[in-house]
C-alpha cells in the first residue's frame, strides 16, 4: 500500500510538472511557427498553452507543429509582442522562424537637417521597431561612425538630434541603421561649410608625442593611426597622442580632415 502510494504521488507530480518558454519581438505582419514534440511520456503533446501579450491562444496547441497567428489579436504592426508558451516538463517545443519578431529597418527620412555648429536634426515616419540610427561623417575618405542615437522605433513620426564635432571645411553627415539582416540603410546625406580652424600637427619627426595644435595653441581633434601595413594602432579624440611605445617606421595618421604620413623615431 505503501508503495502505491508513492508511486501514485509520483506520478502525479510527473502530470503537473511543466516549464515555460517565452518569446518576445515586434510585430513584423508575420506568424510564428512551433514545432511541438511530443511529450515525455508519450502522451500527448509537449506545449500545454500559449498566450500572446496575455491573453490565451484559440485553437489549442495538440498538433506537431502550430502556427501562432498575430491577427487573432488585434495587434498591429510595430507592435512589441510577449509569448509565453507553457510545456511539460521533460520536452521542449521549438520556434522555428524566430527572426520574423525582430526589429527590421523601415524608417523613412522626411527632413534631416545640420547647422554650421553641427547641430543634427532629422525627422523619420514608418519606424517598426527599435533600432539605433548610427551617426556617420564622411571623412579621411571614407564614412566614420561619430555616436548612436536611439530609435523611437513607433509612432508615426519621430524627431532626432545629435551634436556633430565639425572638422574644418566642408563636412558630410548621414544617418543609418543596420538589423539583423546585417544591411546598413544610409540616409540621404547632408552638408555644411565649418567655421572651425585648420589643425596641424607637430613635430614632422616623432619621438614620443604628436601634438594637434591650432593658431599656436592645443586643440582636441578625432585622429586615426596606421601601421605601414594598414593596421591601426592608435584611435581617439584629443590634443595629443603619446606615441612612445609605437616601434620605428612609417606610419600614416588622419586628423581633422587631412590624411599625412611621418616617420616615428
Amino acid at each position: 500500500m505503501k508503495n502505491y502510494i508513492l508511486t501514485f504521488l509520483f506520478f502525479s507530480l510527473s502530470i503537473i510538472a511543466f516549464g515555460a518558454l517565452s518569446v518576445e519581438g515586434t510585430y513584423q505582419g508575420k506568424n510564428l511557427y512551433i514545432q511541438n514534440p511530443m511529450d515525455d511520456e508519450g502522451f500527448g503533446y509537449c506545449a500545454t498553452k500559449v498566450t500572446v501579450n496575455g491573453d490565451i491562444m484559440p485553437g489549442g496547441t495538440s498538433m506537431g507543429a502550430f502556427e501562432i497567428d498575430f491577427s487573432l489579436f488585434n495587434i498591429a504592426i510595430g507592435e512589441p509582442v510577449f509569448i509565453m508558451i507553457e510545456h511539460h516538463d521533460g520536452c521542449k517545443p521549438k520556434v522555428l522562424n524566430p527572426e520574423v519578431l525582430l526589429p527590421r529597418s523601415t524608417y523613412n527620412v522626411s527632413e534631416m537637417n545640420i547647422t554650421t555648429e553641427g547641430k543634427l536634426s532629422w525627422t523619420t515616419t514608418d519606424e517598426q521597431g527599435k533600432l539605433p540610427f548610427i551617426i556617420e561623417q564622411y571623412r579621411w575618405n571614407k564614412w566614420v561612425t561619430i555616436g548612436e542615437v536611439e530609435g523611437k522605433g513607433s509612432g508615426s513620426v519621430n524627431s532626432y538630434e545629435f551634436m556633430v564635432t565639425p572638422h574644418s571645411g566642408e563636412n558630410t553627415v548621414r544617418v543609418a541603421q543596420i538589423d539583423h539582416s546585417g544591411t546598413k540603410r544610409p540616409s540621404k546625406e547632408v552638408k555644411f561649410i565649418s567655421t572651425a580652424p585648420v589643425v596641424t600637427k607637430t613635430p614632422v619627426k616623432v619621438k614620443k608625442e604628436i601634438k594637434f595644435i591650432t593658431n599656436g595653441q592645443p586643440t582636441e581633434t578625432r585622429y586615426e593611426i596606421y601601421d605601414a601595413y594598414g593596421n591601426i594602432v592608435k584611435k581617439g579624440v584629443g590634443s595629443s597622442v603619446n606615441c612612445s611605445n609605437l616601434l620605428r617606421g612609417v606610419y600614416y595618421i588622419n586628423f581633422d580632415n587631412v590624411n599625412e604620413k611621418f616617420i616615428k623615431n
